[in-house]
């Protein structure tokens, strides 16, 4: 007999739902979020177990790890994709899992890419950096705020980023109070500087990230952006693939050439979205082809989407280098 499992996650419990081929429930069972409960309870089954479906939207990690760990066949599911089961008038976690299971007994349950746990680590450290950043930037900007609302003048991000410390008030109550911005930019500016440090290391052997630096507006944060957010690039069958899990295609929907809606524009990667926008800011600015480009866009729409269309061609050229281990070729991107 062949069982089929479905996990629905939430942050303090897990519905187990273990079915058979004619899709009767053998468990049906809510937990604490225990891996050693839920072991237990698939242990009778595990032989005959053809994989678990389980359902998360972010806190998925020890669960899905300790399953594949345990010698299980993990799907973890893509929840931006998969359709609720409209036969019912009420549903609850129970049938929600039920229905994941049918899906994955069928083999046509959506899923999502469960990304190798020591690449992971690597990938986390990056975002976590980014989020430093993103501290600091508005640390930044609450201590330029400060100097024009009292003195009525606006300071250089980049004088600041060169010496924080120059700039002061006479008056020690102000001194004060814009002195925790100085505390907290070295502070951060010293676990920035530590955990970049680290995602190098990691890297540096990768030819793939080097590969990635010979692309405009993109250099060693990026790089390793991209190449930790894509992961394994032969998940992606075509360019297209890429690009839009990227968030680098319209979410339009056309029909007789006219607008009958909208998609999810935020399904994709929002740091791989960040990223090649990023690089585009950088590309325009620096060179010419591809400035060139960007004006002939501008000129037919606006800038927003001139530089997202950078953004596309930049996406649609580090997929190949990433598939084929080969550097930008400025001709076949903008020629």
């Amino acid at each position: 007999m062949k069982y089929f499992s479905a996990i629905d996650l939430h942050s303090n419990n897990s519905y187990l739902v273990i079915s058979d081929e004619e899709d009767r429930s053998m468990v049906e069972k809510r937990l604490a979020n225990d891996l050693k409960l839920i072991l237990r309870e698939l242990e009778p089954f595990k032989s005959d177990i053809q994989g678990i479906a389980v359902e998360s939207t972010y806190n998925w990690y020890w669960l899905v790890d300790g399953l594949m760990d345990a010698g299980y066949t993990l799907k973890l599911v893509n929840t931006s994709a998969i359709q609720s089961y409209s036969g019912l008038k009420y549903t609850n976690d129970v049938h929600d899992a039920r229905w994941l299971a049918k899906l994955l007994r069928l083999d046509i349950l959506p899923t999502g890419y469960i990304y190798p746990k020591e690449q992971r680590k690597v990938r986390d450290i990056l975002r976590k950096r980014a989020g430093l950043v993103q501290q600091r930037s508005l640390n930044i900007t609450s201590f330029k705020s400060m100097f024009a609302r009292q003195l009525g003048f606006t300071i250089k991000s980049n004088d600041i980023h060169k010496n924080m410390e120059q700039f002061c008030f006479e008056d020690p109550m102000l001194e004060a109070c814009c002195a925790p911005h100085k505390q907290l930019y070295k502070v951060l500016t010293e676990e920035i500087d530590k955990l970049e440090k680290l995602v190098g290391s990691q890297l540096k052997e990768s030819s793939i990230y080097t590969q990635l630096q010979t692309t405009p507006g993109i250099g060693k944060i990026l790089a390793a952006t991209i190449s930790l957010e894509t992961g394994n690039i032969s998940r992606f069958n075509k360019v297209g693939n890429y690009a839009s899990y990227c968030r680098c295609v319209k979410s339009t929907r056309v029909s007789n050439y006219k607008i009958k809606g909208k998609g999810n524009a935020k399904c994709g990667n929002k740091y791989l979205s960040w990223a090649f926008s990023e690089a585009a800011h950088f590309a325009i600015r620096h060179y010419k082809p591809i400035k060139c480009f960007y004006d002939r866009k501008k000129r037919k729409s606006n800038g927003i989407i001139a530089m997202r269309a950078v953004a596309h061609k930049l996406a649609r050229a580090c997929y190949f280098i990433m598939r084929d281990n080969v550097e930008f070729d400025m001709k076949l991107a903008f020629g």
